[in-house]
């Protein structure tokens, strides 16, 4: 297959960014990848998420405008549109974990549905913007447990209320942009990429499973799996981060590549819970010692079983593939583990990490 030869760090040297979310795990990959490739870029989001926080880990603030703020409040959204005049959006901004929308289903929905009314409406304000991307997640369809992955023109219908905001938030975005950017209207391109399980080093979340490894191999704990049969199609993080970058390029003069696509691994890096856990601690007891995992069930809320993404659009149309397997994923996780447990220098980890990736 063809490779897009499209250079992001020429487009982006210098390109006015804007991104919600940017104090998260991916967002702060966003920015220090951003950063690298010359980017002006302004970033909206609450305090970060978790403590510790790679955003202050990855010494992100200092290189970018970072505004806090919560794109539920319009006002405060709307002001620092103002002051950024920016020219791409990347709206990353979300309440982000299923089991915290059972215990918080109204912020869910708020943040989730209602932060994009108001990222768009900023949008269709600011006559800068030139493309926007909005960022949600593979749990938007509706999951029938099918062996098959699922394509862009599938049912949306979020089961639990994460996944349906941002079902909710797909739809949102479709309406905006028929309604305020359509044929004859403003010159502004806006699509939706919907990313599998993303993994990297410094996420710090809670209920995720590599978090979950680090967090029990550091403290001397067995690593307790939830649901160890599930499917999931994990990723290194580089690879959404490149492909949302990639996309707001490639739309940005051209209209033809908008609207929605997936990301996702290739067939073979589609793996259960158990097998990346076991992937995790024979890669972790090779230098260190320690990694075992037991499965145990705290008879949570109801998390799809079998979850798995047809990403052949996005193959076709942007010529994007994967550069990384998740073998080589949790080799950088756990180098980028070691070095922050040795108080390394984290920016020049990832940023060497971003450079091997881009090159």
């Amino acid at each position: 297959m063809k490779e897009n030869t499209l250079s992001l760090k020429d487009f982006y040297k210098g390109k006015k960014v804007f991104v919600t979310g940017h104090t998260g795990f991916k967002g702060s990959w966003m920015c220090r990848t951003l950063i690298q490739m010359g980017a002006e870029v302004t970033g909206y989001s609450l305090e970060p998420p978790t403590d510790p926080a790679l955003f202050d880990i990855a010494d992100i603030k200092d290189h970018i405008d970072s505004i806090t703020g919560d794109i539920r409040d319009f006002e405060s959204l709307k002001k620092a549109f103002d002051k950024a005049c920016p020219e791409i959006v990347i709206h990353m901004a979300a309440q982000p974990i299923v089991r915290t929308s059972y215990e918080q289903p109204v912020m869910t929905y708020e943040t989730n549905v209602m932060g994009t009314v108001n990222v768009l409406e900023c949008v269709r304000l600011t006559d800068s913007v030139r493309s926007v991307l909005n960022v949600t997640t593979d749990k938007v369809y509706k999951n029938n447990e099918w062996e098959w992955g699922y394509r862009e023109t599938d049912e949306l219908c979020g089961f639990d209320p994460y996944s349906n905001s941002k079902s909710c938030s797909e739809l949102v975005t479709y309406s905006y942009k028929n309604s305020f950017f359509g044929t004859g209207q403003r010159k502004c391109t806006i699509s939706t990429m919907r990313a599998g399980n993303v993994i990297g080093g410094g996420d710090f979340a809670r209920d995720r499973i590599i978090p979950d490894c680090i967090r029990a191999v550091l403290s001397g704990n067995e690593i307790i799996v939830r649901n160890k049969d599930s499917i999931r199609p994990y990723q290194f993080v580089m690879e959404p981060v490149y492909a949302y970058l990639l996309l707001a390029a490639m739309q940005y003069d051209d209209i033809s590549f908008e609207g929605s696509y997936n990301v996702g691994p290739d067939e073979g890096d589609i793996l259960t819970t158990g097998e990346i856990t076991d992937m995790f601690c024979n890669k972790w007891n090779k230098d260190h010692e320690g990694a075992s995992w037991k499965s145990e069930s705290d008879m949570g809320p109801h998390e799809a079983g079998f979850l798995k993404l047809d990403t052949s659009k996005i193959r076709t149309r942007l010529l994007w593939k994967n550069k990384t397997t998740i073998s080589d994923a949790i080799d950088r996780i756990i180098e980028w583990v070691d070095v922050w447990n040795g108080k390394g220098d984290i920016p020049s980890c990832m940023n060497r990490q971003i450079e091997d990736y881009l090159n």
